[in-house]
């Protein structure tokens, strides 16, 4: 499998690296700004917000395409983005009309993120019809097609089995289509990434409960390989952006430091070898880590990879070694 995955990925593997932060813990206008600033004087490349009007499980959030607008207008050079806006809650036409304002307000900074929805607890506690997931990831895969056209500054025409759009267009239009991340840990979202994505966020699968899974083979290199290689597969000749959300462990001792993943997250202290090779957990101290990075980019193509603003201030050692 992996040999498939390194001829099939041939010299995009060397993509350079840039690096994000997810604000997690950001709930109120001075930290928002604060956290912008930051991230820009750190170096890392983007900042991008979660889509959630719960608390559970992250945390009550500011609602993203406002609060990137405001961001937009503390920063210069910082990328924003949605990480990920949940299909389900914007009709893509209104979507695509937020995107297209706030890429114009940002100065071309804006970077959509896209998924299919999958707390169930959300939706219920809204009111809102939790379909099954091949009805809400068949929406999403609409929405993207009509996002891309419309961002694209097309005309858009489609009719499918959830969106019927008509010789419409998107004010203000885009210089240049802002890209578009996918998170998607099944084939199908995989498949759907590797077509219409620029970027594809690299996920453990949801669970029809409406949680994401926390097995541990979810997360071990001959999983995270093939799911690289279905993207791979579905983008063809496009060079399609790996992406990975990943929480450090920073530590003078890498085995220590992947133990102690190990234990907190209910693997055991037995699992330690095995967080030592997986490629969502880095461990040990920032130079170490950004060997792994460097690693894992030959191996497996990631170059993007997001932390929360809780691990901001922690990785900025592995962005100053790694960064362009």
């Amino acid at each position: 499998m992996l040999g498939r995955m390194d001829e099939h990925r041939g010299d995009r593997r060397r993509r350079p690296f840039r690096f994000g932060v997810v604000g997690e813990s950001v709930r109120s206008a001075d930290a928002l700004l604060s956290t912008a600033r930051r991230a820009e004087e750190l170096g890392y490349a983007t900042l991008t917000l979660r889509d959630h009007f719960v608390a559970e499980p992250f945390g009550d959030q500011l609602a993203p395409m406002v609060a990137l607008a405001a961001a937009a207008g503390a920063t210069r050079t910082l990328r924003l983005g949605t990480m990920v806006a949940s299909n389900d809650f914007r009709h893509p036409v209104m979507l695509a009309k937020e995107a297209a304002t706030l890429d114009h307000l940002s100065g071309g900074r804006f970077e959509l993120g896209m998924g299919a929805g999958w707390l169930r607890s959300e939706y219920e506690r809204a009111g809102m019809a939790f379909d099954a997931a091949g009805t809400r990831v068949g929406r999403l895969e609409e929405s993207l097609r009509i996002l891309r056209s419309l961002l694209a500054g097309e005309k858009a025409d489609f009719a499918g089995e959830h969106y019927r759009v008509d010789g419409l267009t998107v004010f203000p239009a885009p210089a240049r289509r802002p890209p578009i991340l996918v998170g998607a840990g099944s084939a199908r979202m995989l498949g759907i990434g590797g077509r219409l994505a620029d970027t594809v966020g690299i996920l453990p699968r949801a669970l029809p409960d409406g949680t994401i899974s926390d097995e541990i083979s979810e997360r071990l290199p001959e999983t995270i390989a093939r799911k690289v290689d279905l993207v791979r597969e579905a983008a063809g000749d496009r060079d399609v952006e790996l992406s990975m959300l990943v929480s450090p462990t920073f530590g003078a001792d890498p085995r220590a430091a992947a133990a102690k993943v190990a234990v907190l997250r209910g693997w055991g202290a037995s699992s330690m070898e095995l967080v030592l090779d997986m490629p969502s957990q880095f461990v040990g101290p920032p130079e170490h880590i950004a060997e792994q990075m460097a690693a894992r980019r030959d191996r497996y193509g990631f170059g993007y990879y997001l932390v929360s603003d809780a691990d901001m201030e922690r990785f900025a050692p592995v962005v100053a070694l790694l960064g362009a």
